[in-house]
Order: C-alpha cells, then sequence, then structure tokens
C-alpha cells in the first residue's frame, strides 16, 4: 500500500483528509437553540422527574446512574436543535474533562443535550467516528483547537474546521467492526459482572439483613464483634511522588483516583520499605472524597497512601467481608461534615462493629458467593488484555497501517 504525508500526520494515499464540516450531518449544541436570554426565559432545570433529561458529562461519569437534571415539556421542545434519541456521539467542550468522547444512552425519558458539550453525526460511519475521536489521533486534534488555561474549551466552528480522515466507506465500517466487537466483549463483561453484583448484593440482605432462611429471625448463635473478627486492614505506604512517572517505568501504583476504572496512570521505581502490593481479588477502599469498596480486577501494583485493603481473613468469604464493609463505609460518608473533601482513618475502622454468622452458615454462603466473586475478578482482567489491544490495534487502524481493505468481515 502507498501512504502519503498530510496534515494530520501520514495515510494510505487513497484516504481523503478533509475538515468535520464536510463530512458531517450534524454539528450542534445547546446554544444553537437562542440567545442566552432566551434560553433563560425557556428552560428551567428541575431536580425532580418531568419530561425529559438533558445528558450531561457528570451522567457519562455516573454511567448514567447518577442523579438527573430534568427539563419540561415545553423546554424540550424549545431546545429542538439539540434533542437527543440515543446513540449519537457527544463531545465535551468546555471545562477540565475538554475532549471527552462518549455516546447518548438510550434512556426511558426523552433527551436533549446539556450545555458545554457538541453532538455530533457523520455521513459515514458514527462508529469509526466516534473511535478514532476517542483515540490517540482524534485527542490530539481536538487538544490542538482547546484555548484557554484556567477554563479550556473549543467552539463549534472550530470544531468543524478540524480535519479527520475519511477512508472509503467499505474500510471504514470494516474498522469500525473489528473495535466494536472488542467494545461489545467489554461492555458484555460488564453487564455480567453488574448482574452478578446485583445477585450477591440481594442474597447478602435475605440471609444477613433479613434473614429470609431463618424464617426472618436472626438466629441465637451469631455474635456481635468488630471488623477485625473478619479481616486485616493494610494501608498504603507513603511513597514518594517525585519519583513518579507516566511512562510505565518500574511498576504501577494505585492511587485513589484510579480505583473508580480500576486502571493505573502512574510509575514508581522506588520499593518502599512498607509498601504493600494489591493483587487482583484484593478489596480495596479509597480514604478520602469518597469511601467505597472495589473488588480489584487489574494486575498487581503498589498501594500508595490513603488508600487501604480489607484482607479478608478467611480462605473464602470475600463477598461477605465486602458486603458487610459496603454500607458501614457509606454510613462514615453520609454522617461526616466537612468543608473540603472528607476522611476515613483507622479510628473510624476501629468503630465498625458487625454481626458474624455461624460458620457452617459462611460456609453456605461462600459456596454460592465465590464462585461469583472469581468470575467477575476474571471478566475484569480479561476486558483489561481486551482494552490492550483495542488501544494497540486503534492507532495502527486509523492511520491505515494496518490494511483493512482485503479483510473479509
Amino acid at each position: 500500500m502507498k501512504y502519503k504525508e498530510t496534515r494530520i500526520g501520514i495515510v494510505p494515499e487513497h484516504w481523503e483528509v478533509l475538515p468535520i464540516k464536510d463530512i458531517t450531518e450534524v454539528v450542534t449544541d445547546y446554544v444553537a437553540n437562542g440567545s442566552f436570554a432566551s434560553l433563560a426565559e425557556n428552560v428551567t432545570y428541575k431536580d425532580e422527574e418531568d419530561v425529559a433529561v438533558l445528558i450531561r458529562l457528570v451522567d457519562y461519569n455516573n454511567n448514567f446512574q447518577g442523579k438527573f437534571v430534568f427539563i419540561d415539556e415545553h423546554a424540550y421542545e424549545f431546545l429542538g436543535k439539540s434533542k437527543l434519541f440515543g446513540d449519537e456521539i457527544i463531545i465535551s467542550n468546555v471545562g477540565a474533562n475538554v475532549g471527552t468522547v462518549f455516546r447518548c444512552p438510550k434512556l426511558q425519558y426523552k433527551m436533549s443535550l446539556a450545555p458545554n458539550s457538541i453532538m455530533v453525526k457523520f455521513k459515514g460511519n458514527d462508529d469509526f467516528y466516534f473511535h478514532w475521536l476517542r483515540g490517540h489521533n482524534g485527542q490530539q486534534m481536538l487538544k490542538s483547537i482547546v484555548t484557554g488555561s484556567a477554563q479550556p474549551k473549543f467552539n463549534k466552528t472550530n470544531f468543524k474546521e478540524m480535519l479527520a480522515p475519511v477512508p472509503p466507506i467499505e474500510e471504514q465500517n470494516k474498522i469500525a467492526s473489528i473495535l466494536n466487537s472488542l467494545d461489545e466483549k467489554i461492555e458484555l463483561n460488564k453487564k455480567i459482572n453488574n448482574n452478578l453484583e446485583q445477585q450477591m448484593q440481594a442474597l447478602y440482605k435475605a440471609w444477613f439483613v433479613d434473614f429470609v432462611p431463618f424464617n426472618g429471625i436472626k438466629p441465637t448463635n451469631w455474635i456481635k464483634t468488630d471488623i477485625y473478627s473478619i479481616a486485616n486492614i493494610i494501608y498504603g505506604a507513603p511513597f514518594a511522588s517525585k519519583l513518579f512517572n507516566t511512562d510505565g517505568i518500574g511498576k504501577p501504583i494505585i492511587r485513589i483516583r484510579d480505583l473508580k476504572e480500576q486502571d493505573f496512570v502512574t510509575f514508581t521505581t522506588e520499593e518502599h520499605p512498607k509498601g504493600h502490593l494489591i493483587h487482583p481479588g484484593d478489596i480495596v477502599v479509597g480514604m478520602d472524597g469518597e469511601f467505597r469498596p472495589y473488588i480489584w480486577g487489574n494486575e498487581k501494583a503498589w498501594l500508595n497512601q490513603r488508600v487501604c485493603i480489607f484482607e479478608n481473613k478467611r480462605t473464602k468469604g470475600k463477598a461477605f467481608l465486602f458486603y458487610t464493609i459496603k454500607p458501614l463505609l457509606n454510613m462514615i460518608e453520609q454522617t461526616q461534615v466537612a468543608t473540603t473533601v472528607i476522611h476515613i482513618g483507622k479510628k473510624d475502622f476501629d468503630a465498625f462493629d458487625i454481626l458474624l454468622p455461624s460458620e457452617d452458615v459462611l460456609n453456605q454462603f461462600d459456596e454460592i458467593t465465590t464462585p461469583m466473586v472469581e468470575q467477575i475478578v476474571n471478566n475484569r482482567l480479561e476486558n483489561k488484555r481486551l482494552s490492550n489491544l483495542r488501544d494497540a490495534l486503534l492507532p495502527k487502524l486509523m492511520s491505515g497501517e494496518l490494511d483493512v481493505s482485503d479483510i473479509d468481515l
């Protein structure tokens, strides 16, 4: 295959490079519907449920599980130029997370685009351009049109002038199909994990809160004790930040910000004398901001300060430990009052009182839930491998370095 040099780098000779405005059907945003005065007059945000939801970046960050902002029928119709129906490409164009690209979900409500984002529909394969925009090349192009330091942003006009690769539609379809197949497997694993977590949560509640197997009555041989009867708590070490790097040198280190996505971008060459490695399947908790347990599903990594592990003392029983500490952590989070970031520490953990069932009941619960926990961890590890494969393929496919023209899909 022959290649050519273009303003966005080297691409196959038969690919075009065109401005976004020439390859899109729609590029719109919230303010396309009218002046700021008319928007303020016709659109009122509501916390209580109503006709339509404004789709925001924060909703994407919360996996569309959090608290929505609603608008009424009048506002929804007034915002006619930014109605959403599901699967549209949305790009954050204002703020610290400028350039974040995601797809609109399909909700039970009508939907409209919130401020500080752009919605785009391409003439070609939307999936191809979704992957391109999220990949390195697309992100670099988006960064090139960002202005401002205190409040980074870009506007529709500059976005429309941004250049993008335009392979023949057959190649767009093949590239999108390859990447979609990986994404679909990743999403399937996530759905399986969510289902397993819901099953374990329901089972825990039935057995240890509602006492369903025991006719709704707490067995008399269950005892109240402290958290240390079932767990050791291991605290992260104060690794020196001056030795951190993002070049993959040394071992990865887990910080609070890495827990939700179960990923890491920071490495260190330091071998701290009090350092502890987190392993797949460990129960890990951040100690600042929000206190939620996570079952770790990535490779081994150092545990940084203000992150701790609840190490299960029993051979099995991780599900019991996980769902025992989850409400205790949430209670601390809900009752703390702070002007800045809330914190949790050893004194709080020392006060964790638990109800400890008999050994035979715990063993029965373990027999049911241990395979579920193992599958969750294995699915997360597989997703990490699939993500790495996708991320390795993405730039090669989007630059034409991997030729898909002769591939039959």
